[in-house]
């Protein structure tokens, strides 16, 4: 015969019973929003050092050989204001024919000693198809103008005055284009030329020929599209 409870003994137990309902339900609702996060974190992806925060990689793409050659801190070359957005990428050309990319990194540098102008890029492309990296991408450079505040820049090295880039040097540029449009989700009209921001004629080659523009960012895409199939 079960012993009868007293009211005071069932309260308790009822509050137990209650408490550990409670406890479950708690648990459980932290267990669905601990795998939400995880799935939120895996979709968006992490931030990587030296890359903006805005970053949001929607496919990979093999970043090519970089050699990093960070200029030294400065209100010249390099002032390290932050790159908040990356909504665009934009070609250069030197205007230095025969010239590579060093020579044109240290031109850069030297400018915290001679304070000639303000003026820098995040990527210098050789003659040999060298990539140099001058800023690290989450700092602005001082290149596009208005657009320095939420655009990465690529000066292109060039044999002679027409500003006609290299084999190797449009090789490595598309690996690099391709590479940053994968690492910011960044499509066709997302990159464009310093005369499109400005109307200087710059890259010269792809100011006056408008149909080897298009033809380079269609081969960015390609390359793109070869390198997912790959996969």
């Amino acid at each position: 015969m079960k012993k009868r409870l007293t009211k005071k003994q069932w309260l308790r137990r009822k509050r137990i019973r209650q408490i550990t309902i409670l406890g479950t339900v708690v648990l459980s609702g932290i267990a669905v929003l601990s795998c939400v996060c995880l799935l939120l974190g895996r979709l968006l992806g992490k931030n990587e050092p030296g890359v903006s925060p805005v970053l949001r990689k929607t496919y990979l793409i093999e970043k090519p050989e970089i050699t990093e050659l960070f200029l030294t801190p400065n209100e010249y070359s390099r002032p390290q204001a932050a790159l908040k957005e990356v909504n665009g990428i934009v070609v250069h050309y030197t205007a230095n024919p025969g010239t590579d990319a060093e020579a044109n990194r240290n031109y850069f540098e030297g400018l915290k000693d001679s304070h000639r102008t303000k003026v820098s890029s995040h990527f210098i492309i050789g003659l040999d198809g060298t990539i140099v990296q001058c800023i690290p991408l989450d700092e602005i450079a001082y290149a596009s103008n208005k657009r320095n505040l939420d655009t990465i820049s690529i000066e292109c090295c060039h044999k002679d005055e027409s500003g006609k880039f290299t084999k190797a040097t449009y090789r490595s540029l598309v690996e690099l284009l391709a590479w940053l449009c994968g690492e910011y989700n960044l499509k066709e009209e997302n990159i464009i030329r310093h005369y499109d921001v400005t109307g200087k004629d710059c890259p010269r080659y792809y100011v006056k020929h408008e149909d080897k523009w298009a033809e380079l960012k269609i081969d960015v895409f390609d390359y793109i599209e070869e390198k997912r199939s790959e996969k």
